[in-house]
């Protein structure tokens, strides 16, 4: 073996040993070994980099699942969701402390004590007084996924849709022409290990349709594979809300093509849940943006900085907008991921949120071809998340880890800028050199 690849090998055994030695809130340090390695890769040729894109892939979120969720109890919900399901009744119907779901109740679910306690007694289930949140699709994939062995089926699932997006990324980039090594910053990056692996969000699902939505549409050159891709796409935001943001970029590409196969596809999933549980689909989505802040802008933790409260919230909306603007206008449809980055980046900096797995469609991005320094944001939602477990308060430390991921990511902007801009003067110097003596080739 070369140098390069014991290094690789090396950085990679590494975050495996961390997240079998270390307590969570040292997983951050899971980064620089993945900063390195990730780099080794990307030098590594191509069969070589392939096993270890899979080898990572695999072992990563496999590793981090050995444990129960350690930073985040959604999974559980999606246990129980399954579980409803399974029995016949529609998910969004009642609130899991509803009487009427008594007899689902299980010492798994519904241990003596937990931090989620109600009057009919208590259990691991975060708000258990409400409805769920989770679009049809997702609730679809939790009816699939069996409950016996407690938190392990569900970690096995997320953790599959992980390596499967990573083998996608190998085989999407290198039919699109592009490095298909760039896969490692996904099927190496600690926050999928961890948020798909150990706490298995169901992000990593819709992150998968996601990625083939965009490797179908930059390769649409007819209607038929532009509805395709439409399809993906909203069967995407089905899953979870957030590859919506992927919207301005894509559209495009056959703009009402992709945004009726879109709107069809999810109004396809929701029609069944209308029709069994009518209003009650939407679940606690109202009652969640409230309750995270968004309405009164406190939810906002970089802009609060600039602006009087009242203020924030709609400075949020227009900034978006802007932004969504920008993209629609500026993207490339045969590179579509570029500007679906610099929407995702600016709805991650506006929110600033400390559940780091809302940054996993970004990781899928930066992995297609978003600049690397990009990945900045996904640390500072995981330092963000940690903060009160490094015995931080948690409001700071959101403000100064996303301040500093902007800088960075502003400051990668401009290099690349002026580097673009020497490449375009570069041909120029020959020309000149015919008048005048000019710098050697």
């Amino acid at each position: 073996m070369t140098a390069r690849r014991v290094a690789a090998v090396a950085c990679l055994a590494a975050m495996l040993a961390a997240l079998l030695v270390l307590p969570g809130r040292w997983y951050l340090l899971m980064w620089l070994p993945f900063a390195a390695g990730a780099w080794l890769v990307c030098r590594l040729d191509r069969r070589t980099a392939l096993v270890l894109v899979l080898a990572g892939g695999a072992a990563l979120p496999l590793t981090a699942g050995l444990e129960p969720p350690n930073s985040s109890d959604d999974m559980y919900r999606y246990v129980w969701d399954g579980r409803v399901q399974r029995a016949g009744i529609d998910p969004y119907r009642f609130p899991p402390s509803a009487p009427e779901l008594t007899r689902l109740r299980d010492g798994f679910l519904w241990p003596e004590h937990s931090n989620w306690c109600v009057p009919s007694g208590c259990t691991l289930i975060n708000r258990p007084d409400v409805p769920t949140i989770y679009p049809p699709v997702a609730e679809a994939l939790f009816a699939v996924v069996p409950d016996g062995a407690r938190t392990r089926p569900m970690q096995l699932t997320m953790s599959a849709f992980a390596l499967g997006t990573a083998m996608l990324l190998w085989y999407a980039l290198r039919r699109l022409g592009r490095d298909p090594r760039r896969a490692v910053l996904w099927a190496w990056c600690p926050l999928v290990a961890l948020e798909a692996g150990n706490n298995a969000h169901v992000d990593v699902a819709a992150v998968a349709l996601a990625a083939a939505a965009l490797y179908v549409l930059a390769r649409a050159g007819t209607r038929r594979a532009a509805a395709l891709g439409g399809l993906l796409l909203g069967l995407a935001v089905a899953t979870k809300l957030t590859p919506a943001l992927l919207g301005p970029a894509v559209l495009r590409r056959r703009l009402v093509t992709v945004a009726l196969a879109a709107a069809g596809a999810v109004a396809a999933v929701y029609l069944p849940h209308v029709v069994a549980a009518g209003p009650a689909v939407l679940g606690y989505l109202p009652g969640y943006l409230h309750e995270e802040g968004y309405a009164s802008g406190t939810r906002f933790a970089l802009l609060a900085l600039l602006l009087p409260g009242p203020a924030v919230a709609p400075a949020a909306v227009l900034l978006l907008a802007a932004a969504a603007v920008h993209v629609a206008r500026t993207a490339d449809p045969d590179r579509p991921w570029r500007g679906a980055a610099v929407m995702v980046a600016a709805a991650l900096l506006v929110t600033a949120p400390t559940y780091p797995w809302y940054a996993m469609l970004l990781v899928m991005l930066v992995a297609y071809g978003a600049p690397a320094e990009w990945l900045t944001l996904a640390v500072a939602g995981t330092f963000a998340q940690l903060a009160t477990d490094l015995g931080l308060v948690q409001t700071t430390v959101q403000r100064v880890a996303y301040g500093a991921a902007l800088v960075v990511v502003v400051a990668g902007a401009r290099i690349r800028s002026r580097h673009a801009t020497r490449r375009a003067a570069a041909p120029d110097r020959p020309v000149a050199a015919l008048g005048r003596p000019g710098p050697p080739p």
